[in-house]
């Protein structure tokens, strides 16, 4: 057999599975092409409604309206310290609490195993800069997205926050601490266009399914617990 001849075999294969799977009928083949634009439109409804919800609220960090509380999302470590990304949220906090748009700071991560704690690593980077160590309060299970606006609303009491990550998450973090009862403004961080800030915008498209269920659905976060007074007496103090 010549080079040519699985190649044609190949296109008779991929014919015959095009007949057997395309509608036979004109209207058919018409029903068809609704089903798959209407399941796209379903498919993108979810991330537009995380850009409709957050859009409005993204504001520059000499623009943003003073709020009680700062909330920094977690966003990795690197032996044991800040990445590179996370520094970059610090930093913005930083600044806010410098310039008293902010009292205190809420620094939301994971602590899921004894040797990786981001709230902790986030505390040592910002009292290091600055920000006293009272106007500094831990969540220690704030997992994902959900879970730290849901858990800073249930369990810390935050009712009015800025909140802090980089540019392509702020509008879904917008969205879901809207929908779990915070009125928040947010501030977007810029980061370098490397590979990291692409492989985050595309987790994004798919991450805004989760982010719509969760705002529909409401779940309890992985850990609830009781009212935690920390924001309250580090604004009292």
């Amino acid at each position: 057999m010549n080079a040519a001849g699985p190649v044609r075999m190949a296109c008779r294969r991929l014919r015959l599975l095009l007949r057997l799977r395309l509608p036979a009928t004109r209207g058919g083949r018409r029903r068809a092409l609704w089903v798959v634009m209407a399941s796209s439109v379903l498919a993108l409804l979810p991330a537009t409604w995380v850009y409709a919800a957050g859009t409005p609220r993204i504001r520059a960090i000499d623009e943003v309206p003073q709020a009680p509380v700062a909330m920094v999302f977690g966003a990795g470590l690197w032996q044991g310290k800040p990445s590179p990304y996370l520094a970059h949220r610090l930093d913005a906090a930083v600044e806010l609490y410098r310039k008293g748009t902010i009292r205190v700071v809420l620094v939301t991560g994971d602590n899921s195993r004894v040797d990786y704690d981001e709230p902790d690593a986030m505390r040592a980077y910002l009292t290091k800069r600055g920000v006293p160590n009272d106007r500094i309060v831990s969540d220690y299970a704030g997992f994902d997205t959900w879970d730290s606006c849901t858990r800073a609303q249930r369990v810390f009491g935050v009712q009015r926050a800025v909140l802090i990550t980089q540019d392509f998450h702020i509008r879904r973090a917008l969205a879901l601490c809207k929908a779990a009862g915070i009125d928040s403004y947010g501030v977007g961080v810029t980061a370098k266009h490397d590979i990291t800030w692409y492989a985050g915008g595309a987790r994004e498209v798919f991450a805004a399914g989760k982010a719509a269920l969760d705002a529909f659905v409401r779940p309890r976060p992985a850990f609830l617990g009781p009212h935690e007074p920390g924001v309250e007496r580090a604004l009292a103090g």
